[in-house]
């Protein structure tokens, strides 16, 4: 490690995770030197949620795919359901200590030098280039911290970045969802509420007053959590209370874990100089769904080929091209599903018209196919026509949200879960 005092990488990437491992992994197949700083031991809490896509791009093997889901139950907060089977595809779930991990030992075997450590602060040299300073892992707590110089930089250490907080003007002003969620051990044998082929989205002020609440399946374990912008908000106690509802309330908890996730992607991602973001960091992040491995590794792909530009013209403005290619491609996506999520989490009110919209199956199939691929579906102009209009009455209340449905049974479970 101390050699790396006199090494000049061409690129240091602060953060491996799935943007970081992503970004490192490309860089060294180009023939790039690359070292990855990443704290160890670290696993961000998530959902887990990967569509076939991601598998495709970015060579993702089966073994690391724990469960394929099928489709989707949405829960309002009057407990009506409504089911969204995927027609001919799959929800790929993955562990994240797992599949992380998995990554980074790619980007080794690509090329790259691994470092563990905790990011402290980054200085900017006077020929150009950059010095990371960081802690290494169990160092003394008076020990000096250990250095990194690189031509560029990649900050790719998740929401809240440090990198994005010391080198891009206006990170610090983006707002977040706190998650909080519990993977616990599958329940075994059948006749319960859980479904370890479906996905349960709850869309309830009492488990999230702004965003929405999950049970996601991994095989032998799922992930049950929620999450809020707001402050005060009891997010263990919603969960715990989302596990009496769902029958999970007796198994075994394997561990806890709570992070920020930003809401919209920065409006910068770079310095002008060296540095660019990736993933969290720049804030990729789907609004209304919470998504992120994806964007997260498409982010890290375009953050690799901006700083691959620079490294090869030394002009800063390359590094900019990462936001542009990135919200070209996807920024149609992250307005709509921003303005989706002002209007129907903002009440319980707008929540029930919401789920009770997702029964029908014009929005059920785009909702796949945009998820499947990625980019808003422009193939169905008269199915667009019926949800625009379908939307519009329920917006004006024209509509009942349930009409013609059964109301559901009284839960005395789902009193309790409340209560609690």
């Amino acid at each position: 490690m101390a050699a790396d005092k006199d090494t000049l990488f061409d690129v240091a990437v602060v953060g491996g995770g799935p943007a970081g491992a992503t970004a490192a992994t490309d860089l060294a197949r180009r023939g790039h030197t690359v070292a990855v700083l990443d704290r160890a031991g670290r696993i961000k809490p998530c959902g887990g949620a990967i569509p076939p896509k991601l598998v495709r791009d970015f060579d993702v093997p089966d073994e690391l795919i724990v469960a394929r889901v099928g489709g989707a139950r949405i829960v309002s907060p009057s407990n009506r359901s409504v089911d969204m089977p995927i027609d001919g595809g799959f929800v790929g779930m993955v562990d994240r200590d797992v599949f992380d991990e998995w990554l980074r030992k790619r980007a080794v075997e690509a090329g790259a030098a691994r470092r563990e450590g905790a990011f402290e602060r980054l200085d900017h040299e006077a020929d150009g280039t950059a010095t990371v300073h960081y802690r290494p892992r169990a160092a003394a707590k008076d020990a000096e911290p250990a250095r990194l110089r690189a031509r560029a930089v990649i900050g790719a250490d998740g929401a809240m970045s440090r990198v994005a907080r010391q080198c891009v003007p206006g990170a610090e002003e983006t707002p977040h969802v706190f998650a909080y969620h519990e993977i616990v051990r599958s329940p075994q044998g059948s006749g319960g509420a859980y479904d370890p082929t479906r996905c349960d989205v709850y869309y309830d002020g009492a488990l999230s007053p702004d965003f929405y609440a999950w049970i996601f399946p991994h095989g032998d374990t799922a992930s049950v959590g929620t999450g809020s912008m707001q402050k005060g908000f009891g997010l263990r106690g919603a969960v715990g209370a989302l596990r009496a509802i769902s029958g999970l309330d007796g198994v075994e908890t394997i561990r806890r874990e709570g992070a920020p996730i930003p809401l919209h992607p920065l409006k910068r991602w770079d310095d002008g100089r060296n540095v660019v973001l990736a993933g969290d960091a720049a804030g990729v992040v789907a609004p209304a769904s919470g998504e992120g491995i994806y964007y997260a590794m498409l982010g890290g792909r375009m953050a690799a080929d901006a700083a691959t530009e620079f490294l090869g013209t030394a002009d800063a403005r390359a590094l900019a091209g990462a936001r542009k290619r990135f919200m070209r491609l996807h920024g149609p996506v992250f307005w709509m599903l921003g303005a989706m999520q002002r209007h129907w989490y903002r009440d319980d009110a707008r929540r029930e018209r919401f789920v009770s919209i997702c029964r029908d199956v014009d929005v059920q199939q785009l909702t796949w196919d945009a998820y499947m691929n990625k980019e808003l579906v422009k193939a169905r102009p008269l199915a667009h026509a019926r949800i625009f209009f379908k939307n519009i009455a329920h917006l004006t209340g024209l509509v009942s949200p349930w009409r013609g449905v059964a109301p559901p049974p009284p839960s005395a479970v789902l009193a309790q879960g409340r209560a609690a």
